[in-house]
């Protein structure tokens, strides 16, 4: 594991929220959509932008109106996906 990258127990001694702000701050540095799409896959509502092919489709023109979607998709989650999104952030920033 390189220098810049945080340990396992450094990222789960962070909030959600903590975790959030870290993994979307570098997903959008590297514009990473992939990361995004990914989560938008799994939260409610999610299911229902895209299109046919599972694809993106036409979620946004840029990073940022799909960082748009993904907070507005997280207002809306069950407490019952914390976990999923914890675990999701730390992997993405050990990765």
């Amino acid at each position: 594991m390189s220098d810049d990258k945080s340990s396992f127990a450094e990222l789960d001694a962070l909030t959600t929220e903590q975790l959030r702000e870290k993994a979307f701050d570098r997903a959008q540095e590297h514009r990473d959509v992939g990361f995004f799409w990914d989560l938008i896959k799994h939260l409610r509502g999610g299911g229902e932008i895209g299109s046919d092919d599972g694809s993106a489709g036409g979620l946004g023109e840029s990073i940022t109106g799909v960082i748009d979607v993904v907070n507005e998709l997280l207002g809306h989650h069950d407490s019952d996906l914390e976990p999923l999104l914890r675990a999701r952030y730390i992997d993405y920033l050990q990765s």
